[in-house]
């Protein structure tokens, strides 16, 4: 795989460097600020193993409750959220996507898709497979850690 990146020795240099490419990644591989957020949001949701609700959010994305409130309620004025009451507990309310935000986020995927394409393109095709397998692997491994760590904290 070429890179402009070579680490000799152990390695521990090129690691202090995988935050701030996966910081780049998101800015630069996204069709703006807005996008990137609305994103977000719609894949927290889809991807809730139970509902979700605005702080939910609000922990899955790392922000404060008021910062995830202006975002849904965006959300929502653009037709891509709905809110509704829990299944569980009637008192609560909970966000789901709409047909329009499920279309919304498919078209969201489609452009990474491309996105990615694009930016490896000169890539072997093993190399392309490989990190995406690695990105995917990576991502459901980041989210088993921040749902151990959150249970973790709570029994504190």
């Amino acid at each position: 795989m070429s890179s402009a990146v070579s680490e000799p020795g152990d390695g521990s240099s090129l690691l202090d460097q995988v935050g701030p490419a996966l910081s780049r990644l998101r800015r630069r591989a996204s069709g703006g600020r807005g996008d990137l957020t609305r994103n977000l949001v719609l894949n927290v949701i889809a991807d809730a193993a139970a509902e979700m609700t605005v702080g939910g959010i609000a922990i899955e994305m790392g922000v404060t409750q008021p910062v995830a409130s202006r975002t849904i309620a965006a959300c929502i004025t653009d037709g891509l959220l709905r809110r509704a009451a829990s299944q569980t507990d009637g008192r609560r309310t909970v966000l789901e996507l709409t047909d329009v935000g499920e279309a919304e986020r498919s078209r969201f995927a489609c452009e990474q898709r491309e996105t990615f394409e694009e930016i490896t393109a000169a890539w072997d095709l093993a190399e392309r497979t490989q990190f995406a397998q690695l990105l995917i692997r990576y991502s459901q491994d980041a989210s088993d850690w921040s749902t151990g760590r959150r249970h973790r904290d709570k029994g504190r």
